[in-house]
């Protein structure tokens, strides 16, 4: 062989960046199923595999669906709608263990796991912009009305309950880096600790 012939070779390798080019895992996408029939017809299936009611996947499409990360400047490489997007990351964000797994959720959704690490970071994007505009502390006009909700709905005595509160674990796939000791829980597990303040209309 030449030098010629070696170049080649590289110059080849170099551009796609591979030996060998993989098989074509077969996959059947459940995205038609879970989007179509179930999102119509059966709310309840809908959110075993997506974790959220159809009115509010569609509140948070809407939502979404305008931030500049979701849309790119190139004509040759579109990206998948939003609805998909969302929903492989949400399907995501609700499994745990393999069914989490980069490759589990490629084969529910039908598609590469490329496109399952970069829908699930784009929503994670989109929702922490959104954090000051969803995650506050009610207005005082807010509080007066949850207040008064309170009055009305039990008595007078509870009126400045007005403030639910509610806390979970949230599992963590392996123990953390940075004093991952902190992180471990009395059920034997590394987690973290969240508590959700709500009101009866926020």
């Amino acid at each position: 062989m030449s030098i010629t012939h070696y170049h080649d070779i590289l110059e080849q390798i170099l551009a796609d960046r591979r030996l060998r080019f993989s098989e074509k895992v077969p996959k059947a996408s459940q995205l038609p199923l879970v989007l179509g029939q179930f999102k119509e017809n059966d709310p309840k299936r809908f959110r075993r595999n997506i974790r959220v009611s159809p009115a509010t996947f569609d509140a948070l499409v809407l939502a979404i669906e305008d931030h500049s990360v979701f849309h790119n400047r190139s004509y040759t490489a579109k990206q998948f709608p939003v609805e998909i997007q969302l929903a492989i990351a949400l399907y995501r964000f609700g499994h745990f263990g393999n069914a989490a797994s980069v490759e589990g959720v490629a084969q529910w959704s039908g598609t590469s796991a490329g496109l399952v690490v970069k829908s699930t970071v784009r929503v994670i994007v989109v929702f922490l912009s959104l954090h000051d505009e969803v995650i506050r502390w009610p207005s005082p006009s807010e509080k007066e009305a949850a207040k008064q909700w309170v009055e009305d709905e039990s008595c007078p005595a509870w009126r400045d309950g007005f403030c639910m509160v509610d806390g979970t674990l949230i599992p963590l796939f392996e123990k953390p880096g940075h004093h991952g000791e902190t992180y471990f829980d009395r059920k034997g597990n590394y987690s973290f600790s969240i508590q959700v303040s709500s009101f009866e209309d926020i």
